[in-house]
């Protein structure tokens, strides 16, 4: 399952983040770096899969 959410973590970083924690405060941050940029979202959106 991890493999599926880092694959989604790289095309669309919030919905890997949100299907490994939920609405929770990492996914609304991992939105605001999206935004900010897309590497900086992607970045995050692995860490937090793989920290869990």
């Amino acid at each position: 399952m991890d493999l599926i959410r880092i694959l989604l973590a790289i095309f669309l970083p919030p919905v890997g983040v949100f299907l490994q924690v939920g609405l929770g405060l990492h996914f609304w941050l991992n939105i605001l770096l999206t935004l900010l940029g897309y590497i900086p979202g992607i970045v995050h959106a692995i860490w937090v899969i793989l920290r869990k």
